[in-house]
């Protein structure tokens, strides 16, 4: 089955083009929304195709920037499609495919050029993080929790969310802290 996908980035802007485009290729179904591509996190409509694909069916978009922003966002989700055995096509961008071996050596291409975009990010980092400590405004993470506080509290018969308040932390921290690792609280630090 042909699933596709449309997205443009504003309400303003129309998804009929991109609509006409997937009906012509066959997509039998599509998902569509007005939303930012910066990120992948808040697309809903995004989710739902993603979730929707079987094995075999085949993901089509019109472009890959309707896809995705960046290489390293749409190697993320060519991988999650590949782990369900989910093929892609660009349409307007011939030769970016999982038909063909050389869409997938384009696509090898792409994944090449997202690890090299995250080590040069990594590297920025890494720089600014110097120049920052050096310039003495570097501040880092926030302190670890201090784990032995938080069980003297808790001993001393304080509820989750007083210990969480006095020490500045959340009470997933405080949970953490004292053992408790599932998400549901003990009875004894309900608060």
């Amino acid at each position: 089955m042909l699933v596709g996908y449309a997205r443009v980035s504003s309400v303003g802007q129309s998804l009929d083009v991109q609509l006409d485009l997937l009906a012509k290729a066959g997509c039998e179904k599509v998902f569509s929304e007005k939303r930012s591509g910066r990120s992948t996190t808040d697309r809903q409509a995004l989710a739902d195709c993603i979730d929707f694909v079987r094995e075999g069916d085949v993901l089509v978009v019109t472009r890959l920037d309707r896809l995705a922003r960046s290489v390293v966002d749409l190697f993320t989700i060519l991988e999650r499609l590949d782990a369900k055995k989910i093929g892609f096509r660009c349409l307007q961008q011939s030769g970016v495919d999982t038909d063909s071996s050389t869409g997938r050596l384009m696509l090898a291409i792409l994944g090449a050029v997202a690890a090299f975009e995250a080590d040069i990010r990594k590297e920025r980092q890494a720089d600014g993080i110097a120049k920052a400590k050096a310039a003495g405004v570097y501040k880092g993470r926030k302190p670890s929790v201090d784990v032995a506080r938080v069980r003297e509290l808790h001993e001393a018969g304080k509820r989750a969310a007083e210990i969480a308040r006095e020490l500045g932390i959340g009470r997933a921290s405080v949970y953490r802290a004292i053992g408790s690792a599932s998400p549901t609280r003990p009875a004894e630090l309900a608060s």
